[in-house]
C-alpha cells in the first residue's frame, strides 16, 4: 500500500453509517427520558386524587361533642333530621330545614327558643292547633326532687326538657368529675343553657 492509499478519507457509506447510528443512539436516549418524565408526570397527576378521596372520608363523632340533633318536621320546606352547634335557636333549625313552608303558621313558632339535644319541632300549618311537644316528659317523682348525684338516665329523663342523650351526658360528667356539688354544675353539661337551668332549678337537687 502506497503513502497515497492511506491518505484517501473513508468512503461515503461508512461515515453515513456511522451518522446513522449516532442518530439512533441518541433518539434512544431522548426516548428514554421522556418516558421517564411521562412516569414523573402520571404520577404527581394521580397524588391529588389520592387525597380527595381521603378528604371526602366522613371523620367519626367525637365523643362528647356538643351538637344538637333536632327532628324538624311539618310546615318547612325540607323536614328532616339536622345536627346544630350547642346554643342553636329555633331561628337556625327552620333556616337548616330551608325555611318555612308557605302554608307555616310563622305566628305560632318562637324563633328566638333555644334548642335542646334530640328534641322534635314541629311546625304547625294555619289553621292547625299548636303542636304539642312530641314526646311529654313524664312527672317528677311525687314527694321529692330528682337527685342529680344518684339519679339513674330513665329518672333524668322525666325532667322537662331532658331526652336520652342529655341523659346520658349528664351521668357521664356526673362520673367524670366526680358528682355535682351544686345545680350551677349543671352549665358543664353540653347542651345546656342558662334558660334550660332555670327551667331545671326547682326540679333538682344535689
Amino acid at each position: 500500500m502506497t503513502a497515497g492509499d492511506r491518505d484517501e478519507p473513508p468512503a461515503p457509506e461508512a461515515s453515513s453509517r456511522r451518522r446513522l447510528g449516532i442518530s439512533a443512539v441518541v433518539v434512544l436516549v431522548i426516548a428514554a427520558l421522556a418516558v421517564t418524565v411521562g412516569i414523573g408526570i402520571l404520577r404527581g397527576a394521580m397524588a391529588p386524587v389520592d387525597e380527595v378521596v381521603v378528604d371526602q372520608t366522613p371523620a367519626p363523632a367525637a365523643t362528647g361533642s356538643a351538637d344538637l340533633y333536632v327532628h324538624v318536621s311539618g310546615a318547612v320546606r325540607t323536614p328532616g333530621l339536622y345536627v346544630l352547634p350547642a346554643g342553636a335557636r329555633v331561628v337556625d333549625a327552620i333556616a337548616a330545614a330551608g325555611g318555612f313552608a308557605e302554608e307555616a303558621d310563622r305566628n305560632a313558632v318562637n324563633l328566638a327558643r333555644t334548642l335542646d339535644d334530640g328534641e322534635q319541632l314541629p311546625v304547625a300549618r294555619v289553621g292547625e292547633a299548636p303542636p304539642a311537644d312530641a314526646v311529654a316528659p313524664a312527672p317528677a317523682p311525687a314527694g321529692g326532687l330528682v337527685d342529680l348525684n344518684s339519679a339513674d338516665a330513665a329518672q333524668l329523663e322525666t325532667l322537662p326538657r331532658i331526652g336520652p342523650a342529655l341523659a346520658g351526658r349528664i351521668i357521664a360528667w356526673r362520673e367524670d368529675n366526680g358528682g355535682f356539688t351544686s345545680v350551677e354544675d349543671l352549665l358543664a353539661v353540653p347542651g345546656i343553657g342558662d334558660t334550660m337551668l332555670e327551667s331545671l332549678r326547682d326540679l333538682v337537687t344535689v
